[in-house]
């Protein structure tokens, strides 16, 4: 049953991430806001794994879960929500994401033996085509403002080097991917529910090392900002990232992944419903192509496994 309905719950849940970084970006800074969202869902999983009586991992196995998770979830969101506040665009942030299941794949290959025939590639760049047709408003918005440089920042306003802003978020984007190919190692032997607990500490200890040392405090209560941190936890951080993670452990990261293609094009489509965004002809157009390269790529996977 839930191998049936794990690939759109987990995308439909991912994609209200970008929702959620707009949210409560005039409430909170965004690693303070992390550190929050990481350490509650740490404590949920540990109280479930705790009352279950789930086994814990021990000895070095402790520090290899922190680990992934904070390559998982603290320097990729720390490292990316750092690019965009420098002036990086969202949009080149979110395209830059969605090399990751190209990156996996190419990566996975090699490491694990994981076939690429070429329909799955053919899927997957249809997929990041479709991305980028959905992005395209905010990456001409991007790079008219300036000048044509992809970084998207501007020196003037006291931002950082644009190069280093560039390099961040390429950097969060190896880190995502590193944290899912890590989750193919011995820690898939671990139990979910208390391997998510030690994940999402280490992701925690990311986001409050990047708290203090950019001098983060701002936080506003308000009700949009206390759902977004309930959402955070119970379903971006709880349920999201978990099922990314158990995708991975019963199948091959590549599949998994490639199902990320589809988050930004729900994100657009959920920005368009809640913050009364634009949605252009072109962008719907991307929407369709990226959907038609997962069920592409995805269709090989299961004909392969048939």
């Amino acid at each position: 049953m839930l191998a049936s309905i794990a690939p759109a719950l987990f995308v439909a849940l991912w994609s209200t991430g970008f929702v959620v970084a707009r949210a409560i970006a005039p409430y909170a800074d965004p690693n303070l806001f992390l550190l929050a969202r990481f350490a509650g869902t740490a404590a949920l999983f540990a109280i479930v794994a705790l009352a279950l009586r789930a086994p814990w991992p021990r000895g070095r196995e402790i520090g290899k879960h922190l680990l992934a998770g904070a390559l998982l979830q603290g320097v990729y969101l720390g490292a990316g929500y750092w690019a965009v506040a420098q002036g990086l665009s969202a949009g080149v942030m979110a395209l830059l994401g969605a090399l990751q299941p190209l990156l996996t794949a190419a990566i996975a290959a090699r490491l694990f033996g994981e076939r690429l025939p070429p329909r799955r590639w053919t899927g997957m760049s249809l997929g990041l085509a479709g991305v980028v047709l959905v992005l395209s408003p905010k990456l001409r918005a991007a790079l008219h403002a300036t000048g044509g440089a992809l970084a998207g920042t501007n020196a003037a306003h006291g931002h950082a080097n644009p190069l280093l802003v560039v390099i961040v978020a390429v950097a969060a984007v190896g880190s995502i991917t590193a944290g899912t190919l890590y989750q193919k190692t011995s820690l898939a032997r671990a139990d979910i529910r208390s391997a998510s607990a030690v994940q999402n500490a280490g992701a925690a200890v990311v986001a409050a090392a990047l708290a203090l040392v950019l001098g983060e405090t701002r936080w506003t209560a308000s009700p949009t900002l206390w759902f977004s941190l309930a959402w955070g936890i119970a379903m971006l951080s709880g349920a999201g990232v978990t099922l990314l993670v158990w995708m991975v452990r019963h199948g091959d990261a590549a599949r998994a992944t490639a199902l990320l293609f589809l988050a930004p094009p729900l994100a657009a489509l959920e920005s368009w419903l809640l913050f009364g965004e634009t949605l252009t002809p072109t962008q719907m157009a991307g929407f369709g192509v990226a959907l038609a390269g997962v069920l592409i790529a995805r269709r090989a996977w299961r004909g392969e496994s048939a």
